[in-house]
């Protein structure tokens, strides 16, 4: 009797686990499909971001009025963006691409300002002209590079998630045709560095290089970044959590760590730093349900989120929301002094209020004592620079970074005209305008407390 009952019990056993394993491996293939997805969709689109790169490169060359280059250069500027954003999405981390990153990281730069500069006054020099006629040859080369990777992909059936997987698990470098041929295109880029960039751009460094100066702290553990890891998450003890070495692919060494979270049925994605053990992001994506607290209430738990992580005298400066999703940016504030540089963004669901996005990149690269110099225009005098249409509902002491990469005092003056909101910033020093942002109008962040 006794017997029976335990070959039943074994029996239903058996069963419970072979539906549970059954279950478990559907879910890890939904997961493993949605990753697959989004790796091709970023690489489709860094090959089209590449082909317009090269595109509008070559119309530059055929321009000769400012009306026409000066949106073109700036249009170049901004593909470019999105080019450097689909390979920060492509588990690449193990596989060199510093190079490929650092000179898209210029020719948006080189883009930008010279498609700010007055080319009326200062027109493109034949210097700069030769310099565009390399840019397009680099970009054609780097687009043909790419593209016959996505070829080869195709052709081979290769998927992202198998290469990711043997990247992570091979000690030594990964004979696989996919990886050989980026890393072949990353050598040829390295080459263009001697590339005349113009004056103020031949010392930029890519963000990577100034995040890896940055993080000068002691070397964390694995077991340490669990820690961190667990802390920022909010996740108990019970929860997975997978930490491992990037490798180097990336200029600055770092841990890239997975948490499950039960609660979500997901994941969060995260880095953190091995000098310093500091969060660089960390990301959850997961459906949202219904919205049940509001912008503000979002706001709250984010300012009391970033003081119970240590992150002193923040304060909002911008609100957005998209469907049940906050979007908040935070900066430093110091001696009642905003301090652009030293920003951090953070993700709200509005459904439980959970912390979903985190990304303090600029903040870790800018944060530092600073001595702040007191204005040379008074408030008043400063905001006689502004258009009389302008009206003026606050307005701050801030630091923010000019065009030429400066730290500049400025005022910012928040204002409507019509329907619309604008934040602008005039130099505190000599009056000039330094730069004009259009607001979300929904819920603009007014502060009163000054």
């Amino acid at each position: 009797m006794v017997r029976n009952f335990v070959i039943g019990l074994l029996a239903v056993a058996v069963v419970a686990t072979g539906i549970w394993g059954f279950q478990e491996r559907e879910e890890k293939q939904v997961l493993r499909v949605t990753a697959e997805n989004n790796y091709q969709r970023a690489f489709h689109e860094l090959a089209y971001h590449l082909d317009l790169i090269e595109d509008q490169l070559g119309a530059t060359l055929a321009m000769n009025s400012r009306r026409q280059l000066t949106p073109a250069l700036a249009d170049v500027w901004r593909v470019v963006s999105l080019a450097q954003e689909n390979i920060g999405q492509l588990p690449l981390s193990s596989v060199e691409l510093g190079k490929t990153e650092e000179f898209l990281f210029k020719l948006g730069r080189f883009s930008y300002r010279t498609s700010i500069r007055d080319l009326e006054k200062e027109p493109l020099t034949d210097e700069e002209y030769e310099t565009l006629e390399k840019l397009y040859g680099y970009a054609k080369e780097i687009r043909e590079e790419v593209r016959e990777s996505q070829a080869m992909m195709m052709q081979n059936g290769e998927e992202w998630v198998n290469i990711d997987a043997e990247l992570a698990a091979s000690k030594e470098p990964l004979d696989n045709m996919m990886v050989n041929n980026l890393e072949v295109m990353n050598k040829s880029v390295d080459s263009y560095s001697e590339t005349d960039w113009g004056a103020g751009l031949a010392a930029i460094d890519d963000l990577n290089g100034e995040l890896k100066r940055a993080l000068d702290g002691d070397p964390v553990s694995k077991e340490e970044a669990e820690k961190v890891a667990r802390q920022y998450l909010d996740v108990g003890n019970q929860a997975n959590v997978h930490v491992a070495e990037t490798g180097n692919g990336l200029a600055y060494p770092a841990y890239t760590v997975v948490v499950d979270d039960p609660d979500h049925e997901t994941n969060y994605y995260m880095d953190i730093s091995v000098n310093g053990g500091e969060p660089i992001w960390f990301l959850q994506e997961r459906q949202i349900n219904e919205q049940e607290i509001s912008l503000s209430d979002a706001v709250e738990k984010a300012e009391k989120y970033l003081k119970e992580m240590g992150k002193e005298d923040m304060q909002l400066v911008d609100s957005r929301q998209y469907d049940s999703i906050a979007l908040l940016e935070f900066v430093h504030l110091e001696d009642n002094v905003r301090v652009y540089n030293d920003l951090i963004s953070l993700e709200v669901a509005l459904d439980d209020g959970d912390i979903l996005g985190y990304e303090a990149k600029a903040y870790l690269i800018n944060h530092k004592e600073r001595d702040i110099p007191d204005p040379k225009l008074t408030s008043e005098e400063a905001r006689e620079r502004l258009n009389t249409r302008l009206d003026v509902m606050e307005d701050h002491l801030a630091v923010i970074e000019n065009d030429l990469g400066q730290e500049v005092l400025c005022y910012e003056f928040y204002g409507v005209i019509d329907n619309d909101t604008y934040r602008i910033f005039i130099n505190a020093e000599d009056g000039e305008e330094e730069k004009v942002d259009r607001l979300n109008t929904s819920e603009p962040v007014y502060d009163f407390t000054n």
